[in-house]
């Protein structure tokens, strides 16, 4: 709470569950983005992902799915234990396997 004269201005700090998964959610497209530019997709290339399963990232996805998916162009983020890839994003400090391809 912050006063100054006759107004006063209070902020509720409080991360609730929709918000963090909508951080996560940010985070995901951003490093999907970055991959995107460091294989040098099209802007209009469409993509398949496969992501390490995990359950905060789980959550994001299932809250989050069609904004994720529109901002990579992907039909779908596959979630998926076994990832063999050397491949690895970063998300809240948990390291992630991924594997980003171009669909034909």
């Amino acid at each position: 709470v912050a006063n100054k004269g006759s107004l006063t201005v209070a902020l509720d700090i409080t991360l609730t569950e929709s918000l963090e998964n909508e951080g996560i959610a940010r985070e995901l497209v951003n490093q999907i983005q970055k991959i995107r530019k460091e294989r040098d997709f099209k802007v209009t290339d469409r993509i398949s992902v496969d992501l390490e399963e995990n359950t905060l990232v789980k959550n994001a996805i299932t809250q989050f799915s069609d904004y994720i998916c529109g901002e990579i162009l992907a039909d779908k983020i596959v979630l998926n234990n076994l990832i063999d890839t050397t491949s690895l994003i970063e998300i809240n400090d948990l390291s992630l396997k991924i594997i980003v391809q171009p669909l034909n």
